[in-house]
This record gives structure tokens, C-alpha cells and sequence, in this order.
């Protein structure tokens, strides 16, 4: 039953951090903080159910999440908030979930590896891998045949620079003066689009320095992913692991 309390407590705090992350794109520490003071409190249950080995399993269970987490964070594929969570939750659910309902028993597969955060990591970032595929496609069915940069298709689209705006969005270019020509380059790392370099663009782009288009990348609100591989994780288990089995 605690597991049942567990589960319905961190659904209410992904929602809410979706609806969040969808707003600003951002998580807030004050949001995470309440995460952390009521996993905290489903921990001393757990103590007192299991015993101290409780957590021990925890930290061993938050250490091999904080590794993982940490490699992707340096590598920029999700933010700090996203990182915090899934050791929160690395913490609060050293293992999966186990529970029975309507003649079921939940997750359906229990992963190899049996870490809950980690099989929540896998089934959010097969997600995003099928949004890049989908990304791709539409670019293909926009542009045809004559993309100018078919390396940026799973990561972007081209948009207008005249219709450009401040939000949630990166460019995938930087200006390069190459022979007193103006081109646009990709750069390593998403350049921040604020209105200076919006203005700055649309300047050029009048002046026909530069065409009147350019590569952005949108900031995908992870927490949306997230919570979506936290409910497949509960149901289902690992995608990632499922779909190896399959294929191997």
C-alpha cells in the first residue's frame, strides 16, 4: 500500500512540474524541495517497515543514478531540474514499484537491471528518439529532397528569421565571416536566442547579407517525456530493455 501513496504523490509532483516546464521551461528548486521533504517522509516508513538496510539500498540506488545523470547533464542533454529528479526518485524508489490490480501484477515486465529512475531515464529518452524521428520526418515532408543541412533534421527545423521570437527556442547557427561574406555555421552547443541577436538577424537578413531563414532547435520540456516513461516504468517496465530482448 505505501508503494500505492508513493506513486500517487510523485504523479502529482510530475504534473505539475509538466505544466510547469511547459510554461517557462523550467523547473523551480522550491518545487524539487517539496519533492524531496515528502520522499524523506515515505523513507522513514520505509526504515521503519524494512529496517536501516532500506537505506543502504537508497544510496546505492542514488549514486548509480547521480553517475549517469551527471555524464548526460555535462554532455547538455537535459537540465539540472530533470537531474534532480530522477535521483530523487533513484532515492525514494531503490527498486521498481510492485503491485497488484484488476487480476495484474505491475510492472508487467520487471527490467533485468532493476533500478526504477534508470528504466524511467531509458523509457523518456526512447521517447525523445521518436520525437527526433518524427522531427526528421516533418523536415523531409517540408523540404524534400534539397535540405541545405541534412545533419540538422533530427534536431531542428528552419524557421523564418522575420518570424523569429524569444521562445523556447535555440539557434543551431552562428554568424562566421569567411572571405568579408557573412554564412551561417553550426555551432557546437545551442546559442541562446535573445531579442539583440533576433534584431541582429532580422538587420542582416533586410540588408540581404544573409538569407532570410535559419536552423532552431526547440527546448524540449523533459518533464513531459519524464513523467511518461515514469508511468510506462509503472505499468509496463523498461522499454529500452524490452525492445533489446526483442530485436536480440
Amino acid at each position: 500500500m505505501l508503494h500505492i501513496w508513493k506513486l500517487l504523490f510523485f504523479t502529482l509532483f510530475l504534473l505539475y512540474s509538466c505544466y510547469s516546464d511547459i510554461k517557462t521551461r523550467r523547473v523551480t528548486n522550491n518545487l524539487l524541495s517539496i519533492m524531496l521533504a515528502g520522499g524523506v517522509v515515505f523513507m522513514l516508513f520505509e526504515i521503519l517497515t524494512h529496517g536501516i538496510s532500506y537505506i543502504l539500498y537508497a544510496f546505492i540506488s542514488a549514486g548509480f543514478m547521480f553517475v549517469i545523470v551527471y555524464i548526460l547533464f555535462q554532455l547538455g542533454i537535459f537540465g539540472g531540474a530533470d537531474a534532480k529528479s530522477l535521483i530523487i526518485l533513484s532515492m525514494i524508489f531503490p527498486a521498481s514499484p510492485t503491485f497488484k490490480a484488476f487480476e495484474y501484477s505491475f510492472p508487467l515486465h520487471k527490467p533485468s537491471i532493476d533500478s526504477f529512475a534508470f528504466s524511467i531515464l531509458g523509457n523518456a529518452i526512447m521517447l525523445i528518439f521518436i520525437f527526433q524521428i518524427g522531427l526528421a520526418a516533418y523536415n523531409i515532408m517540408k523540404m524534400g529532397i534539397r535540405i541545405d543541412n541534412p545533419g540538422y533534421i533530427f534536431i531542428g527545423y528552419k524557421t523564418k528569421i522575420s518570424q523569429l521570437v524569444n521562445k523556447h527556442v535555440r539557434l543551431l547557427q552562428d554568424l562566421n565571416i569567411v572571405n568579408r561574406d557573412i554564412e551561417l555555421h553550426y555551432r557546437r552547443g545551442e546559442l541562446e536566442l535573445d531579442d539583440r541577436t533576433i534584431q541582429k538577424l532580422k538587420n542582416m537578413s533586410e540588408k540581404g547579407l544573409i538569407k532570410d531563414d535559419v536552423w532552431v532547435t526547440p527546448k524540449l520540456p523533459f518533464m513531459i517525456p519524464m513523467t511518461i516513461g515514469f508511468f510506462v516504468a509503472v505499468f509496463y517496465g523498461n522499454l529500452v530493455f524490452e525492445l533489446t530482448k526483442l530485436f536480440f
